[in-house]
């Protein structure tokens, strides 16, 4: 697994300190910011370095649509971009959003063992939907190991080729995995 940079973009400490303890405990590298100048700075300084910014749009002095814009200006779209979903104001910021390529929600207030699993298909965007048949999806927690470490993760989907799950630690493209009924 490679290591990857995540600034994390929100005036709250305490959903700041959760995402990043949560990127740190799995060996990646966390950028909490509180403000939009201080995000902007590491936009400009680390870009390229940072491999996903997780963004409050209600970030103080400046935030919404404007300062997505403004950080595509400085990036180019580069760098994927998540949505705090309590941040969005309404149905024309989305499609705003959208247009200025954001990649997707996230929950600020996500149980910690959920906030991994939803940040992956955005760290690792080649490991997911590799299937080329239909998919039914899903959406249960399970638990996984591998060798002597256990994991949390989410399915995303059943089909011909297998069960798809999303994880911050992404398994071999051929391992197998045995599943059984608790």
């Amino acid at each position: 697994m490679s290591n990857k940079t995540v600034i994390v973009a929100d005036d709250t400490a305490f959903v700041r300190d959760r995402f990043a303890t949560a990127l740190v405990g799995a060996g990646h590298k966390a950028l909490p910011v509180k403000s939009a100048a201080e995000l902007l700075a590491h936009v400009r300084e680390d870009l390229a370095h940072v491999d996903l910014l997780v963004l409050d749009l209600r970030l103080p002095h400046a935030g919404g649509v404007e300062l997505v814009r403004t950080i595509r200006k400085i990036d180019g779209g580069r760098i994927p971009i998540l949505v705090f979903s309590g941040t969005i104001a309404n149905a024309s910021e989305v499609k705003e959003l959208a247009a200025l390529g954001v990649g997707g929600y996230v929950n600020e207030y996500s149980a910690v063992q959920n906030i991994l699993p939803s940040l992956a298909p955005h760290l690792f965007p080649d490991n997911f939907n590799r299937r080329g048949s239909p998919r039914v999806v899903l959406g249960i927690p399970v638990a996984y190991r591998v060798g002597n470490t256990i994991a949390a993760a989410l399915t995303l989907n059943l089909s011909k080729g297998g069960l798809a799950i999303r994880t911050m630690s992404p398994l071999d493209q051929h391992a197998k995995v045995r599943v059984r009924k608790k």
